[in-house]
């Protein structure tokens, strides 16, 4: 691993100043320059909300998780505003996730790219994982990459539900150990975020001796953090990506902020729709309404 985070810490010192969109499988989330903060001063509680969501594909119900409070605001408040109704499920991808909340798809042509839509602030990231984790039936939150979003904010609006599938033991044990890996990777590129203009004056002024030490001195305050917490599937997660599915590979990365209750029949209609090769159903599947129903 020291090796493969020393390659990923010779391009991240290099292209320090550079950005990137999100990986083909990984949930998007709203164009980076609409990652401003979230005003929304709404109280909050430790209360879990239920939201009835009817689309043309049948009803879903849904859990807002209480100890997630400001997700579950944000989706309170954008439900009660009617936001979601007719909007798509605009990304649609089998044995991984199905994805809604682009306001830019309400009466979208066919073929219009979408996805980069949203109200035009982001949310502080609520990862509370293993309590909250990327199981079939999970509701998290969109968002843009580490590398233009460190913080890992989420999208005001975009949100998916998982499908995924069931892993074998020997598959989750080969995945706990790339956990691992993306756990020190996004350690390593948050310490490269703190010491941007370090790295950009060395940069400027041909460093190169400086900027091999600072490299290696990030590199090991990385083993050194990712050896204290080291990434690891509980029992539970084991348990649930052995039987029912998920998709592990997301776990600590996204804001999982609840959870479907009934109609993941529904959601799995959804999931088998044919699409295109934007990931975007060939058959418009719309959101009709939502509302808040305890």
């Amino acid at each position: 691993m020291r090796k493969a985070l020393f390659l990923l810490a010779s391009l991240m010192i290099c292209m320090s100043s550079c950005q990137a969109g999100s990986a083909t499988k990984d949930p998007a989330g709203t164009k980076p320059a609409e990652q401003s903060t979230n005003n929304n001063t709404m109280p909050t509680d430790t209360n879990s909300v239920k939201v009835a969501i009817s689309t043309t594909a049948g009803d879903i119900t849904v859990l807002l998780y209480g100890d997630t409070p400001k997700h579950r605001d944000n989706f309170v408040k954008l439900v009660n505003e009617g936001y979601y109704d007719g909007t798509l499920f605009h990304r649609v991808i089998n044995e991984f996730m199905v994805q809604a909340g682009d306001p830019d798809s309400k009466n979208a042509r066919p073929g219009q790219h979408l996805g980069a839509g949203g109200p035009g602030y982001t949310i502080e990231a609520e990862i509370d994982c293993p309590r909250h984790f990327h199981k079939r039936g999970a509701l998290s939150a969109a968002r843009q990459g580490d590398q233009v979003n460190p913080e890992r904010r989420s999208s005001g609006s975009q949100f998916y539900i998982v499908t995924g599938k069931a892993y074998s033991e020997q598959q989750l044990t080969m995945m706990e150990s790339q956990l691992q890996d993306m756990q020190k990777q996004g350690i390593f590129q948050q310490l490269v975020g703190e010491n941007r203009q370090k790295i950009t004056t060395m940069q400027q002024q041909g460093d190169r001796e400086g900027l091999q030490k600072l490299q290696d001195e990030l590199i090991a305050i990385t083993e050194q953090r990712a050896a204290e917490n080291p990434a690891r599937l509980s029992d539970e997660q084991r348990k649930a990506y052995s039987t029912t599915g998920g998709t592990p590979h997301l776990d600590n990365q996204y804001t999982v902020f609840g959870e479907v209750l009934s109609g993941m029949d529904v959601v799995e209609k959804i999931e088998k729709s044919e699409t295109d090769s934007a990931d975007r159903p060939k058959e418009d599947i719309k959101i009709i309404s939502m509302k808040i129903i305890g």
